[in-house]
C-alpha cells in the first residue's frame, strides 16, 4: 500500500496544518476506509428492504396461488388463466429482486474484503458496473430504490477515483465488464432455482398459462 493511499485509507491521525483544515472544510475528501463501510452499509440496508419486498411478493404469490388452484378444482379454466397470468407476473417480478438481492450480497461480500490499494481499484469497478444494471431492473418493480442505489454508485465511483489517482492505477474496463457480466450472471442462476425451489408449479392441463409463466419470468433485466 503506497504511502499516499494509506494516508487516505485510514483516519489521519494527530493534528492536521492548519492550511490542510482549511482546504479540507472547503473540500473534505475524507478517509476512503470509512467511507467504504458507510457504502456497504447503505446496500445492506437495501438488501434488507429487498428481503422484505419478497416476502410481500411471496405472501401475494400464496393468494394468488390458492385463487388459481380454487378456480381449476371448479372447472372454470377462463378465470384460472386470468389469475395464471398475474401469477406470472408477480412470479416475474420476485425473479429479478431476489436476483438484485443476490447480486448485491456479493457485491457486500466482495467490498468487506478490500483491504489493499490494488483490491480498491479491481473491485469497485465490476461493484460500481453491477450496482447500475441492479438499479436498472428494479426501476419498475422496486423504485423506491432507484435513487439509494444511484447514490451508493456514486460514491463507490468516487472513492474508485480517488484510488486511483493515489495510485496511479488505471481500470482496464473489459475485465470490469467481464466481472461485472460473472456476478449478474451467477445471481440469475441462483434465482431462476430459488423461484423453482420456493414456488409450487401451476397445476397441470393449463398450457396457456404455465407457457405465459415461462416467458414472463425468463425476461432479463
Amino acid at each position: 500500500m503506497s504511502e499516499r493511499f494509506a494516508k487516505k485509507w485510514e483516519t489521519k491521525r494527530g493534528e492536521a496544518p492548519f492550511t490542510e483544515k482549511i482546504k479540507d472544510v472547503v473540500n473534505p475528501p475524507g478517509p476512503l476506509k470509512p467511507r467504504l463501510d458507510f457504502a456497504v452499509r447503505r446496500i445492506e440496508l437495501q438488501v434488507q428492504k429487498l428481503d422484505q419486498a419478497t416476502d410481500r411478493f411471496s405472501q401475494r404469490d400464496k393468494a394468488i396461488f390458492a385463487r388459481i388452484v380454487d378456480a381449476y378444482t371448479k372447472h372454470d379454466t377462463a378465470r384460472a388463466n386470468v389469475f395464471a397470468n398475474e401469477l406470472a407476473e408477480v412470479r416475474k417480478m420476485e425473479k429479478l429482486i431476489i436476483n438484485a438481492r443476490l447480486a448485491l450480497e456479493q457485491i457486500v461480500l466482495r467490498l468487506r474484503t478490500v483491504s489493499e490499494l490494488g483490491d480498491v481499484v479491481s473491485t469497485l469497478g465490476p461493484a460500481v458496473g453491477v450496482l447500475r444494471n441492479v438499479r436498472t431492473g428494479l426501476v419498475s418493480v422496486f423504485p423506491e430504490a432507484e435513487t439509494e442505489l444511484g447514490e451508493i454508485g456514486n460514491m463507490l465511483s468516487g472513492i474508485m477515483i480517488e484510488a486511483g489517482q493515489g495510485s496511479g492505477m488505471t481500470l482496464n474496463f473489459d475485465t470490469v465488464n467481464e466481472d461485472a457480466s460473472k456476478i449478474l450472471s451467477e445471481a440469475a442462476t441462483v434465482a431462476e432455482q430459488k423461484v423453482k425451489d420456493k414456488f409450487p408449479d401451476l397445476p397441470a392441463g393449463m398450457p396457456s398459462a404455465a407457457a405465459a409463466q415461462t416467458e414472463k419470468t425468463t425476461e432479463s433485466y
